[in-house]
């Protein structure tokens, strides 16, 4: 098996549910994001909105205030590539000129579809995630006929719009959107099916870390829940995800070191 990226989260708000104000102040976002690449982040992963369930929305002038000196700080510092979580054509068009090179989509460019212009002319990558509706509503009885069946129609159909737009495919990342408008046993059977979604041809990218479902599972409060993160994490890998959406980056490396190990086939003398 492949190496995985992980992408390490940099929540710039006052109310993100995994760690609320921590780091909206940009210069602790800042050196939250270079802890994260000592830590061995491949990406680090900006956002000024919380999507949380319930979450409220920010203008994209606030949202721009907050992730704005951040981006431009780490891009600066020439370490791992900066990812702008936005929905927003504002904030990534700031974003993406000033170094950031992918674009995380919570609305797989819904909300505002001239994302993919941009992204087309800048020559990003893209992460495409599934949503049932918006983050203020999504858990709100969410219901399929067949959750993994339809969350890669509507992939594959975001695939088809973005590479309409002129997205080159092979920039594209497809994410289940764990959490996103989903029940317990719609992220488990999203995390037990999840090798169905390579059939879009494109790699998957993940996002667990710290998530209501792992709570409710297991009675942990959200800043207990590191280790039904990695176990989600690592079964998502060996289930063929590429890219891991997470907040504790270190630990995080070390397990999926060794799930890496145990995966990807070695010869004798290397492994002795």
């Amino acid at each position: 098996m492949e190496r995985a990226r992980i992408m390490g989260v940099i929540n710039v708000t006052p109310d993100s549910f995994s760690d609320g104000g921590e780091f909206l102040d940009p210069d602790r976002a800042i050196a939250h994001g270079r802890e994260l690449a000592a830590e061995g982040a491949d990406v680090l992963d900006v956002g000024g909105e919380s999507t949380r369930p319930g979450a409220e929305a920010v203008t994209a002038e606030e949202e721009l205030v907050r992730v704005g000196p951040v981006v431009e700080a780490l891009v600066h510092d020439g370490g791992p590539p900066i990812s702008i979580d936005t929905s927003k054509l504002g904030v990534a068009e700031a974003a993406l000129g000033a170094g950031a090179t992918m674009l995380n989509d919570v609305t797989a460019m819904r909300a505002e579809p001239e994302l993919a212009g941009l992204c087309a002319q800048r020559g990003c990558e893209v992460v495409l995630m599934h949503m049932l509706g918006v983050p203020r509503t999504m858990q709100e009885h969410p219901a399929y006929e067949d959750v993994v069946d339809d969350v890669k129609a509507f992939l594959a159909s975001r695939i088809e719009f973005a590479v309409s737009e002129g997205i080159d495919e092979g920039r594209i990342w497809v994410d289940p959107g764990i959490g996103f408008g989903k029940t317990v046993e719609h992220n488990l059977e999203l995390h037990r099916r999840l090798g169905e979604l390579s059939e879009l041809g494109r790699p998957i990218a993940f996002g667990s870390s710290r998530k209501s479902f792992i709570g409710k599972l297991t009675g942990a409060d959200v800043d207990k829940r590191l280790g039904g993160t990695i176990a989600s994490n690592v079964i998502a890998y060996a289930n063929g995800a590429s890219m891991l959406r997470v907040h504790d980056v270190a630990p995080m490396r070390q397990a999926l070191a060794i799930a890496e190990a145990i995966l990807t086939p070695r010869t004798r003398e290397s492994a002795s």
